[in-house]
C-alpha cells in the first residue's frame, strides 16, 4: 500500500502539474482531519507524518500512536473530501502561477465552443482560455477543434476558478508573432519600435535595426513575402505596413503615412501638431479608407496629423500673413519664424497662446496678447463664413431635392 501511495502521489503531482510536497503536507492534513472527525475531540493533540521515500505513514493522538486504517467509513469520508478541496486549491495556485508568468506571450490552443460569444479554448488537457468577443478579430469564426494562437492577455483568479482570458486583438499579438516569425527580432538585432492597430483591418509596425548589414523591413517581409505571409495569413488577411523608424520626427511621419507620397511637413511642437501637404493625387491615398491611414500614422507617430493639399496650406498661410501683419510692429520675418514653429493658420495662433510666443520668439507678451487676441477674431470670422457655406450647400441640396420631387410629381 505504502508503495501505491507514493504512486498516486507521483501520477497527480505529473497530471496537474502540483508539487509533490504540497500534495503530501494535503494528505497529512486531510487525515488529520478524519482522526479528529472519529475522536470527536478537537482538543487533542493529533500529528501525522508521511515517510516521503517509503509512503509509511504513522499517527498520534497525545502523542500516543494509533492505527490509521482502523478509523472507520466516515473519517475515510472526511479525509476523502479533504483532499479534494486542497488538491483542486493547489491545482488553482498551480494554474495561476504558471500563467500569470507567462501573460504577454503567445499560446497556442483547441477551439471547444463558443458560451455567449465568448470562445472557449482548450489550452491543455486541464486548462481552458476564455476569448472574450471584444478580444476576437471582427468577422473570424473558429470550429470546434481548429488550433488557434492568441496571446494570454490577463489572469483572473476567483473564487472557483481561474480564468485565463486571451486575446487576438491586441497590439501586442502582433508583436509576439513578429518575434515568432523573425529571427531577428528574437534576438535583438530588430526592434519593434512602435505599433499602432486596427484589428481585423490594418496595422503598421515600426521597425529599426542595431545592425547596418540588416534591412529592418527586408527582413520582416522576408524571401518573397514569406515572413509577411505568414503573419497575414494568421491574422485572416489583416494588411501590415512595415514602417522604417526614424528619430526624426518629420522623417518618422512621412514613413509612417506611406504608400502616400508627402510633399511637405510641418511640425508644431506646442500643439503635437504635424500639418502633412500632399499632392491632390495622393490625398485620398494619405488620409484611406475611413481615414484608416492617417489615423493609424497618428497612433504610430504620436502626433496629430493634418493632410493638407497645396492649395489649402497656401491659402492658411496667406491668411496668417494677412492677419499677422495687420498687427501693429509685426513684418514678414515674424510670419517666417512663426511657420518655423510649424504655425501655419490663424487658428494655430489661436490655439497655441501668447506665452510660447514669448518663451519661443522672444515677443514682447502685450504684443503676443494683441496678436493672439487678432488672431482669433480672424478664426471666428473664418468659422461664421464656414458656417455660412455649409448652410448655403445643404439649402441648395435640398432645393434640388425639392425639384427633382416636383418633376417626378409632374410625370
Amino acid at each position: 500500500m505504502n508503495q501505491e501511495l507514493l504512486r498516486i502521489v507521483d501520477n497527480i503531482a505529473r497530471d496537474k502539474n502540483i508539487d509533490k510536497e504540497s500534495i503530501f503536507v494535503d494528505l497529512e492534513e486531510a487525515m488529520v482531519s478524519a482522526v479528529r472527525k472519529h475522536f470527536g475531540d478537537p482538543d487533542s493533540e493529533i500529528v501525522v507524518n508521511i515517510d516521503r521515500s517509503t509512503g509509511k505513514v504513522v499517527a498520534f493522538r497525545d502523542e500516543q500512536p494509533i492505527d490509521i486504517r482502523r478509523l472507520g467509513r466516515i473519517p475515510a469520508q472526511t479525509a476523502k473530501q479533504v483532499m479534494i478541496q486542497k488538491i483542486r486549491a493547489d491545482e488553482r495556485d498551480s494554474i495561476y502561477s504558471e500563467f500569470a508568468q507567462r501573460k504577454g506571450q503567445l499560446i497556442s490552443g483547441a477551439v471547444v465552443r463558443y458560451e455567449g460569444g465568448t470562445l472557449i479554448v482548450n489550452l491543455d488537457h486541464w486548462t481552458e482560455g476564455f476569448m472574450p468577443k471584444g478580444e476576437q478579430i471582427m468577422g473570424q469564426t473558429h470550429r470546434p477543434g481548429e488550433r488557434v494562437r492568441c496571446l494570454i492577455l490577463d489572469v483572473k483568479e476567483t473564487a472557483s476558478q481561474i480564468k485565463i482570458i486571451l486575446s487576438r486583438t491586441h497590439p501586442d499579438f502582433i508583436r509576439r508573432l513578429f518575434e515568432s516569425e523573425v529571427p531577428e527580432i528574437a534576438e535583438g538585432i530588430i526592434e519593434i519600435r512602435a505599433l499602432a492597430r486596427e484589428a481585423g483591418y490594418r496595422s503598421k509596425v515600426a521597425v529599426t535595426s542595431y545592425d547596418d548589414k540588416v534591412d529592418p523591413v527586408g527582413a520582416c517581409v522576408g524571401v518573397r513575402g514569406s515572413r509577411i505571409k505568414n503573419i497575414v495569413d494568421e491574422l485572416g488577411g489583416e494588411k501590415i505596413d512595415i514602417v522604417r523608424w526614424n528619430d526624426s520626427s518629420q522623417v518618422l511621419v512621412a514613413n509612417a503615412l506611406m504608400p502616400a507620397k508627402v510633399s511637405e511637413i510641418a511640425l508644431c511642437f506646442e500643439l503635437g501638431r504635424a500639418t502633412v501637404v500632399v499632392d491632390e493625387d495622393q490625398l485620398s491615398l494619405a488620409i484611406g479608407k475611413h481615414g484608416q491611414n492617417v489615423r493609424l500614422a497618428a497612433r504610430l507617430t504620436g502626433w496629430d496629423i493634418d493632410i493638407l493639399t497645396p492649395e489649402e496650406y497656401n491659402l492658411g498661410i496667406e491668411r496668417l500673413a494677412s492677419c499677422v501683419k495687420a498687427v501693429e510692429g509685426a513684418d514678414d520675418i515674424l510670419v517666417d519664424k512663426l511657420i518655423a514653429l510649424g504655425i501655419i493658420s490663424v487658428l494655430d495662433i489661436d490655439d497655441v497662446g501668447p506665452e510660447p510666443l514669448v518663451s519661443e520668439l522672444g515677443l514682447d507678451m502685450d504684443f503676443a496678447v494683441r496678436l493672439v487676441e487678432a488672431a482669433g477674431a480672424e478664426a471666428k470670422a473664418l468659422a461664421a463664413e464656414s458656417d455660412r457655406k455649409q448652410a448655403e450647400k445643404e439649402l441648395a441640396q435640398q432645393t434640388q431635392t425639392r425639384d427633382v420631387l416636383n418633376e417626378d410629381v409632374q410625370e
